[in-house]
């Protein structure tokens, strides 16, 4: 005969299963609606032109920023991650086929470069915007004039696939996007002359907040598939990595080659692509930059 505390246990276990499962459905369904919300966010257009040196500095931007690394060199979209349930596929922002950027308007594309918002509203996910919130209006528009420069390329459609747990963590605000990330309220940042300077080195570090954190201190990313390693910890805190970069050449030889000074290999997540070609004075002024940080512990986001 079974027992009245099986039975009991059983119902039990029963009932946090169905709850757990009523928890998963329910967070799922407002991680999903939590994507079509609508955030207001009034943005004034940049001042655009053909320069040659504006469109010279929009390509530089595009190709050291990272949005290379996710639209592709000629901005046709790609596959940008493809493991178990997680599938995202960046979109085309060329005018070619399947283009998202078609009809923008200059105000478009500030709303959502810098503050992670689509022209309909919606929030923009995966887009780190944190990162290029704090582009000058310089720069901005340096960018917009370059994208828009680049010739017709056929693309896909965006796809972005989530896993369940993930769509949960997402509407309870464990994992969040760009646009919950970012004071909308700050003004554009003001321009620094490019130089070996704590000030421009400080401009430079904004393209590694999405991965290393506000703070530089590293750790998991938030959503990240399970095999992507923790980022390093880039304050002297501790676990901090900087003790092995103890001179600018040392520092600019890794983020040129992927690898460490000992000679192993870093992550392939890391954008190597990108930070390679950084030029000498974002790469100095970013390790003049990181030298000056407060200690953070490693993981501290």
């Amino acid at each position: 005969m079974v027992s009245k505390w099986t039975k009991r246990t059983g119902i039990a276990l029963a009932a946090l299963a169905l709850a757990g499962l009523a928890v998963a459905l329910g967070g799922k369904a407002a991680g999903e609606s939590k994507l079509t919300r609508k955030i207001a966010v009034p943005v004034a257009p940049v001042a655009l032109s053909n320069d040659p040196a504006r469109i010279e500095q929009g390509r530089y931007l595009f190709s050291t920023r990272g949005c290379a690394e996710c639209h592709g060199a000629n901005g046709a979209g790609r596959t940008v991650m493809k493991e178990g349930a997680i599938l995202v596929m960046s979109p085309n922002i060329t005018s070619g086929a399947n283009s998202v950027t078609t009809g923008y308007k200059v105000e478009d594309w500030v709303r959502t470069v810098r503050h992670g918002v689509k022209p309909n509203g919606n929030p923009v996910m995966i887009m780190p915007s944190e990162d290029y919130n704090r582009l000058t209006d310089e720069d901005m528009a340096s960018l917009i004039v370059y994208i828009k420069s680049l010739p017709p390329a056929a693309g896909v459609p965006p796809v972005i696939e989530l896993p369940t747990p993930a769509k949960v963590l997402y509407a309870f605000g464990v994992i969040k996007d760009a646009a919950e990330k970012i004071d909308h309220t700050l003004p554009p940042a003001v321009p620094v002359a490019p130089a070996v300077t704590v000030e421009h080195g400080a401009y430079v570090a904004n393209t590694c907040m999405g991965c290393h954190g506000a703070r530089l201190s590293g750790g998991k990313i938030p959503g990240a598939p399970p095999t992507w390693p923790a980022t390093a910890n880039l304050t002297p805190g501790k676990g901090s990595v900087m003790p092995r970069y103890p001179t600018p050449e040392v520092f600019m030889a890794t983020l040129r080659s992927g690898r460490r000074p000992d000679g192993s290999a870093i992550s392939e997540v890391m954008p190597f692509a990108s930070l390679k070609q950084m030029n000498e004075t974002d790469l100095r002024a970013l390790y003049t930059f990181l030298k000056t940080l407060p200690p953070v512990e490693a993981g501290k986001r």
